[in-house]
C-alpha cells in the first residue's frame, strides 16, 4: 500500500476533536488502524479512556530502546473556508490537501507502514509505537501511556513524535497554558450610532492558523486587532461575533457591533464587554517568564469568546517554556487589576507535561540529521512552535524529537502535505528504528 492511499483513507474519517460542541473521534479510525497493521502481522491493542481512544503495540525483542507517536485526531474545519473537500484527499501537483494531511494523519501512515518493513525484520531491541485520538485537546491519552511504560519499567531510551513539519528535527517546543477570563455583562443605554467593523486574520508569510504559529509584528490578529480599535475610540462594544473554533486556533475573522456617542436614539451596549475587549491588548503583552529560552519567546493570542450565564468568556492560548503555572495566572491577574477588577482568571494545563528541550548533540538529533542526508534532504535541528506530546515523556528523561513531512496551513483552511516529502517518510522513520534500536 503506498502512502498516500493508505493516507487517504485516514484523511476520510473524520475524526474532529470539539469538546465545546460535543465532537469527538469515533471508534472507527483506530479500529481501522488496529485491523489494518493486523492484516500485516503486527499485533496492537485499541485502548479507551473517557471515550478517546487510542491504539498502542510492540515489536521486536529486549530492552525497549524507541517510541514512535503520533496522533489521529483533527482540529474543526470552516467548510466555508475550504477550497476542497477538507476529508477527502485533494491531490493538485505536489500538494495532498485534507484535514490532518499535515497534522498529524500523514505521520500516523509514515510510520505504519515503516513498522510493516520493520516487523520483517530482526531488531536489537523493541520498537514501541502509539496513535493516540486527543492530542488537539491536551493528550491525556499520550500521558497515561508514559505512565504506563513508566510504572511498567517499559519506558524507551528514544521517543520520536511524529507530529511537526518541515523535515526537520524539533529539539525544542513551549509548553501550552489555558486563561479564561470572565467578566460580567453590564448593560446600559448609550445616545448614538451603531456600527459594525470586521476584522480578518492575515498571515503574509506563514499560512496557518495555529495559535502557536501566531507571530506578532509580522501577522495580525481579528481579536487583537478589535481591541486596538476599541482602544483608540471613544466608543462602547454591543456584541462580537466571529468565526471561533478552538482555544489554539486563531479566527478568521470577528465582528463587533459598536457606537460611538453622539446624536442618534438610544441604544443598549455593554460596558462589561467593552473593558473586556479593550484589556485584550494588555492581556497579550503580561509579563509572563519563562524558564528556558526560545526562539518565540512567550506567545498570548486570544481565540475563543462566548457568553454564557451573564457572562463573557474569553479564552487565551498561552506558549511558553516553563512549567510555571502559578507564575502564569499571577502575571495575568496583575493585568486584570489594573484593567478588569471584577474578572475572574482560570489558568489551566496538564501538571504532568513538561517542555521539549533536547541537546543537538543528543543521539537520536545526530542519527535524524545523517538519515535525512542520505535521504537527500539538508537539515537542522530547529524549534517548533506548537506544543506535542513528548511532553509527556520528556519528564522521565526520554529523549525525544518532534518530526513530520513539509507542508503547511496546519489548523487552517486548506491544509495540506507535500507528497515528494511525505514518500520519504516510511523509508525515513524505518531507518531511524534500525539505528536507534542498536546496542
Amino acid at each position: 500500500m503506498d502512502v498516500l492511499e493508505l493516507l487517504s483513507s485516514l484523511v476520510s474519517f473524520e475524526t474532529v476533536n470539539d469538546p465545546a460542541r460535543g465532537i469527538r473521534p469515533s471508534r472507527d479510525c483506530p479500529a481501522f488502524i488496529r485491523d489494518t497493521l493486523a492484516s500485516w502481522g503486527i499485533e496492537s491493542e485499541l485502548i479507551e479512556r473517557d471515550g478517546y481512544y487510542a491504539v498502542y503495540g510492540e515489536i521486536g525483542e529486549g530492552k525497549p530502546k524507541l517510541l514512535f507517536m503520533a496522533h489521529f485526531d483533527v482540529v474543526p474545519v470552516n467548510r466555508e473556508e475550504w477550497e476542497t473537500d477538507p476529508f477527502k484527499l485533494t491531490v493538485k501537483g505536489d500538494r495532498a490537501y485534507g484535514r490532518g494531511s499535515a497534522d498529524d494523519k500523514g505521520n500516523v501512515a509514515s510510520i505504519m507502514l515503516a513498522l510493516k518493513e520493520l516487523s520483517k525484520e530482526k531488531l536489537d531491541g523493541k520498537v514501541l509505537f502509539a496513535f493516540t485520538g486527543d492530542e488537539e485537546i491536551g493528550g491525556r491519552m499520550a500521558m497515561h501511556i508514559a505512565e504506563r511504560l513508566a510504572q511498567e519499567g517499559k519506558l524507551p531510551e528514544y521517543m520520536v513524535n511524529a507530529d511537526g513539519i518541515g523535515m526537520k528535527p524539533i529539539i525544542r517546543r513551549r509548553k501550552g497554558f489555558g486563561v479564561t477570563v470572565r467578566v460580567p455583562s453590564e448593560k446600559t443605554m448609550v445616545k448614538g450610532t451603531i456600527k459594525r467593523e470586521i476584522f480578518r486574520i492575515r498571515t503574509p508569510v506563514l499560512e496557518t492558523r495555529h495559535a502557536a504559529y501566531f507571530l506578532p509584528g509580522v501577522d495580525t490578529h481579528p481579536l487583537i486587532a478589535a481591541s486596538h480599535f476599541l482602544r483608540s475610540r471613544e466608543a462602547f462594544a454591543v456584541s462580537l461575533e466571529g468565526k471561533f473554533l478552538k482555544g489554539n486556533v486563531v479566527p478568521g475573522e470577528v465582528t463587533l457591533t459598536y457606537v460611538v456617542p453622539g446624536e442618534g436614539e438610544e441604544v443598549e451596549v455593554d460596558v462589561g464587554l467593552t473593558r473586556l475587549l479593550k484589556a485584550v491588548v494588555p492581556f497579550v503583552r503580561a509579563p509572563i517568564k519563562a524558564e528556558k529560552y526560545s526562539d518565540y519567546g512567550v506567545s498570548i493570542t486570544p481565540n475563543l469568546y462566548s457568553i454564557k450565564d451573564g457572562k463573557h468568556i474569553l479564552k487565551f492560548d498561552v506558549r511558553a517554556m516553563s512549567r510555571l503555572k502559578d507564575e502564569i495566572e499571577q502575571a495575568m491577574r496583575e493585568v486584570a487589576e489594573f484593567n478588569l477588577p471584577k474578572a475572574e482568571i482560570e489558568v489551566a494545563t496538564n501538571e504532568k507535561a513538561g517542555y521539549l528541550f533536547t541537546h543537538p548533540e543528543e543521539k537520536i538529533v545526530r542519527v535524524t540529521l545523517e538519515v535525512l542526508e542520505e535521504l537527500g534532504e539538508k537539515a537542522e535541528p530547529v524549534e517548533g512552535p506548537g506544543a506535542a506530546d513528548s511532553r509527556f515523556f520528556t519528564p522521565y528523561g526520554v529523549k525525544a524529537i518532534d518530526f513530520g513531512p513539509r507542508g503547511g496551513n496546519i489548523h487552517g483552511p486548506n491544509e495540506y502535505v507535500e507528497i515528494d516529502s511525505l514518500r520519504k517518510m516510511p523509508a525515513l522513520y524505518a531507518e531511524l528504528a534500525r539505528r536507534l534500536v542498536r546496542e
